[in-house]
């Protein structure tokens, strides 16, 4: 009789094909970003990302609160102030918009786990990432200093963990050092140590109103075309002190996941990016694709070899996943 190797056998139904699925997703996975602004009662939905919201301070707290509720135990908030300036001094004011935002979240949900981007282009009247020289350029050096500044501010005001993410050389090294020298030394970093020139940001820098008044941001951000430098940058962050590392994106750049996780055995973020959200939303939204598409994509993360997913779609999939447990 000839052999047939029947490995439909383990396909036949949702009980045998859940028992042997190889990839889950579990809501512990998931780090949901929030979008902070000043002032009171707004919680105003953002124009390129569908069911993503700006947030005053007592509006979030509310929205933590149902975060909580859903099984969601960690944010990463991005700050949006009123006044900017050349250095970005409300990055690092004592009563900066984040700042303010996680003595509040802090005090009210101990419990949850509050991350905070570092990065200066929400802050900075140019948009640029850091301090500019005379002649226009990012300098990498000077930026460090602000950078150290604003970690110590934000570590004071009681953020669990600081994810940097202008991708200057040696950020990681100096905002280490200077965390460990001002008594922050349980404070982990996570950061941005493959973080792409993408296309796929438009969203967020609207959401977020950080595009750069002038030029782009290729002089720092990563080459889309190549991976050995991502392997390198991821190294060397680790190096510098960095307790776990970020690939953004995700989708185009499932890739570099993979690479990265074959090479380093340290916890894996895939940064699931505004860009990403909003063409699945719309695709959705219009009836071209079952909104399945959305768990596939989020699976692909996951096998690619992501640990962690910061995703807008965080509070769906909780929801989701509410219903099948």
């Amino acid at each position: 009789m000839k052999d047939i190797r029947r490995t439909r056998r383990l396909r036949r139904n949702s009980a045998i094909r859940s028992m042997v699925r190889e990839t889950k997703l579990s809501v512990d996975d998931f780090i949901y970003p929030l979008f902070i602004v000043e002032g009171k009662g707004i919680k105003k939905e953002i124009h390129s990302m569908e069911d993503v919201y700006h947030y005053s301070i007592d509006m979030v707290l509310k929205e933590v609160e149902e975060l909580l509720r859903l099984g969601i135990k960690s944010i990463l908030l991005f700050g949006i102030p009123d006044q900017k300036d050349e250095i970005g001094t409300e990055a690092y004011r004592e009563e900066g918009i984040i700042q303010k935002a996680v003595k509040k979240i802090k005090k009210q949900f101990p419990e949850i786990y509050v991350i905070t981007d570092l990065c200066m282009c929400e802050y900075t009247s140019h948009g640029h990432c850091g301090i500019l020289t005379n002649d226009g350029e990012v300098d990498n050096d000077k930026t460090l200093e602000y950078l150290g500044k604003i970690a110590i501010s934000q570590a004071e005001s009681g953020a669990d963990m600081i994810a940097p993410s202008d991708m200057m050389d040696g950020r990681v090294k100096y905002i280490r050092n200077i965390l460990d020298e001002q008594g922050f030394k349980n404070i982990p970093i996570m950061s941005y140590s493959a973080k792409y020139a993408s296309s796929f940001y438009g969203p967020f820098r609207y959401a977020a109103d950080s595009a750069p008044v002038f030029g782009d941001r290729e002089s720092y951000q990563m080459d889309i075309a190549n991976t050995d430098e991502a392997l390198r940058e991821i190294e060397y962050d680790i190096e510098e002190g960095a307790d776990m590392i970020i690939v953004k994106p995700a989708l185009s750049y499932l890739d570099v996941i993979q690479r990265a996780k074959s090479n380093f055995n340290i916890p894996l973020v895939a940064y699931n990016v505004s860009g990403e959200y909003s063409i699945l939303k719309s695709a959705v939204k219009n009836g071209i694709i079952n909104e399945d598409a959305i768990m596939e994509s989020l699976i692909s993360m996951k096998r690619a070899g992501a640990d962690i997913i910061i995703s807008y779609f965080a509070k769906d999939i909780a929801k989701k996943l509410q219903v099948y447990n």
